[in-house]
């Protein structure tokens, strides 16, 4: 059995990893898209709207339903994509806690 004094410093350790992987995390990009790619959108990992973009084949001002929508649909596509990411990291350390 593990005594305490190893147990924490390897707790340690992997706080450190973790907070290293949330780091990178935050820093990556992630580009959520709509149908037919007319709006698109970029967030950092830590879920931050860096941009929205549209093509200009999207923008009607007599259909601004379609516009909505389709931003709703790339925003909702990069968080997914994040939430994904975060699952996958940080997953990785709940098999290696020492308790």
């Amino acid at each position: 059995m593990m005594n305490m004094q190893n147990m924490m410093k390897q707790a340690q350790k992997m706080q450190k990893q973790l907070e290293k992987k949330q780091a990178e995390l935050a820093e990556t990009n992630f580009t959520g898209k709509s149908a037919q790619e007319l709006v698109t959108v970029t967030f950092t990992g830590d879920k931050k709207l860096v941009s929205i973009d549209y093509k200009e084949a999207v923008v009607d001002p007599e259909d601004v339903e379609t516009l909505q929508d389709m931003t709703a649909q790339a925003i909702n596509d990069a968080l997914s994509q994040i939430d994904e990411a975060t699952k996958k990291t940080m997953g990785a350390f709940a098999g290696k806690l020492p308790f």
